[in-house]
């Protein structure tokens, strides 16, 4: 062992976590103390005195012991600390930790004498399958419903509807109310952030509004006022209306109604590129039926997935779970943005750490996915070539050239893009190696329903046997 390399003694934590103990000698100590000093020297201003020319026992006076010693300590600490990954061929998956803290060793510290440290960081895991192959999934069959096609049709049919004005009635149900409104909450007065509007389009369907609103404006006619009492669900996004009782003045201004086209050819044409309604219906058939498939294909994977992390043996690093729940946050917060909602106003500090918290379950569950898929990848030596990552490439940039896009990373495109094919070819494998069990939906509700029989004739029956005819 050389003079200037430090004696490391290092041992596995759980949770994928390592303890590094580490010895500097008191020269390296008493270097770091006279580089601090001198860069003190040189940097710091005192009257009287050139600046780079202060002496050290002034700039010891003026700043202390302490204050020199702390900053002699963090740059040992870090040169210590990138010498020691180095050394032992650790990859930290974070900053190291203090076992003692940062405060109890500046305390201790003597630049005279040999420093003893204790750092604590996590690594990656090592994620391994008690087995991949032989397997069993379970999974529900998906049965493409005809009766989605009318749906869809009807949704065009809500789109495409002329409003009509209606001034001979109340409002009712399905109605399009041009209302102004004013809230308050009850319990303090205050008004509600976002709770008032002037002259804005409603539907009156349920779930447009929080409870009681929607009801309490059908019945009402043009011109009327009326004030609203309501309640915010408790689940409700905003923090400080969760739960609270609110009274709305609203004003019905105007009352209309859609007035819905009816279904032909014109209809066809006017909701689609399509010339008649057979061709429409054939198209969304089409579609439907290919959705159908494209979901059952994903739940055959997310069950063999599944099946698959019940094999898997892994220690979770506290620093991955951390890292997945601010990936689960910030998608959270990208959706509510995409949906035009202020994401600054409405993600407050207790809003994201109570996702924060709640999250942890679903984040832990996404790292055990990736891991297995990973161990299986490593197991059986899949991988993506580069030529495929080509080839495929040639046809992203081609359909991006026709999309007219701009600015595309090329390096992180070559990166989803065999991150797509290994997952391809890992399904692929699974799918060959292993059994799935499709269910018929309607017999897994019989299964079900007999299961819940049989456990209640069970119960009947215990109730009959532990009966006792009562003593005269």
């Amino acid at each position: 062992m050389s003079a200037d390399k430090l004696k490391v003694t290092t041992s596995s934590k759980p949770n994928s976590r390592i303890a590094v103990e580490v010895e500097v000698p008191e020269h390296r100590c008493k270097n770091s103390y006279d580089e601090a000093l001198s860069k003190l020297s040189r940097s710091i201003a005192i009257p009287g005195f050139r600046k780079g020319k202060v002496p050290k026992a002034v700039v010891i006076q003026q700043l202390g012991v302490k204050r020199i010693q702390a900053s002699a300590l963090e740059s040992l600490l870090q040169k210590v600390w990138t010498e020691i990954l180095d050394q032992e061929g650790i990859e930290p998956l974070c900053e190291p930790e203090l076992s003692d803290g940062f405060e109890t060793i500046l305390e201790n510290f003597n630049p005279e004498k040999i420093l003893q440290l204790k750092l604590e960081t996590d690594i990656a895991p090592i994620p391994t399958l008690k087995k991949s192959s032989g397997l069993t999934a379970e999974v529900e069959t998906l049965i493409f419903d005809p009766s989605k096609v009318d749906e869809l049709i009807e949704q065009s049919r809500a789109q495409l509807a002329t409003k009509v004005p209606v001034s001979d009635r109340a409002a009712k149900k399905g109605d399009i109310a041009l209302v102004s409104f004013k809230g308050n909450f009850l319990d303090d007065g205050s008004e509600i952030e976002g709770g008032s509007a002037d002259s804005i389009e409603i539907e009156l369907e349920a779930g447009r509004m929080i409870p009681g609103f929607i009801e309490g404006v059908i019945g009402m006619n043009i011109n009327d006022e009326k004030t609203l009492k309501c309640e915010f669900p408790k689940d409700y996004h905003q923090e400080e209306a969760k739960g609270r009782k609110a009274e709305f003045k609203v004003s019905l201004e105007d009352l209309k109604i859609k007035e819905l086209p009816e279904l032909n050819d014109d209809f066809a044409k006017q909701a689609s590129d399509k010339e008649n309604m057979t061709d429409l219906r054939s198209d969304l058939e089409k579609r439907l039926k290919e959705d159908t498939d494209r979901k059952q294909a994903k739940n055959r994977q997310d069950s063999l997935l599944e099946a698959l992390v019940k094999e898997l043996e892994v220690e979770l690093p506290k620093s991955l779970i951390d890292q997945e729940i601010r990936v689960i946050v910030e998608q959270t917060a990208q959706n509510f943005a995409q949906q035009g909602i202020d994401v600054k106003s409405m993600f407050t500090p207790e809003l994201v750490k109570s996702l924060m918290e709640s999250s942890k379950d679903e984040a832990e569950k996404k790292l055990r996915q990736k891991l297995a898929l990973n161990a299986l990848a490593k197991a059986e030596k899949i991988e993506v070539s580069q030529k495929e990552v080509n080839s495929k490439l040639q046809e992203v940039e081609a359909d991006i050239k026709l999309s007219k896009g701009k600015n595309i990373d090329e390096d992180r495109l070559k990166e989803a893009i065999n991150d797509d094919l290994l997952q391809e070819k890992l399904f692929a494998w699974l799918e060959a190696n292993n059994t799935i069990i499709e269910k018929d939906p309607e017999k897994t509700k019989d299964q079900s329903k007999e299961k819940s029989s049989k456990k209640k004739t069970t119960k009947t029956n215990k109730e009959k046997k532990s009966s006792k005819t009562p003593k005269s």
